[in-house]
């Protein structure tokens, strides 16, 4: 994962909802550093705090990653997954 990159699409995404950078880290009880930390100090965010941040931008973890350009968070149902990796 590119940080830099997945907080140029951070600030992206806040730019076109009309979201401020601070509003959104406020929302999600995350510190204020960490969008300097991604892009200066190559700073890995948690799962945590990725999936805090999509949920309140509403896309998927994937599309702040850089892992895909549909930014739509997959609604479908869950399912189980057994021990043997098969969806049930």
């Amino acid at each position: 994962m590119n940080n830099a990159q997945s907080a140029a699409i951070i600030k992206s995404l806040c730019k076109r909802r009309g979201i401020t950078i601070s509003s959104l880290l406020l929302a999600c009880g995350i510190r204020k550093s960490l969008m300097y930390d991604m892009e200066k100090r190559d700073w890995t965010p948690s799962a945590e705090i990725l999936e805090s941040i999509a949920d309140y931008l509403d896309c998927s973890v994937d599309y702040l990653l850089g892992r895909t350009d549909e930014p739509a968070v997959n609604r479908g149902p869950a399912g189980h997954i057994d021990n043997e990796g098969e969806k049930t």
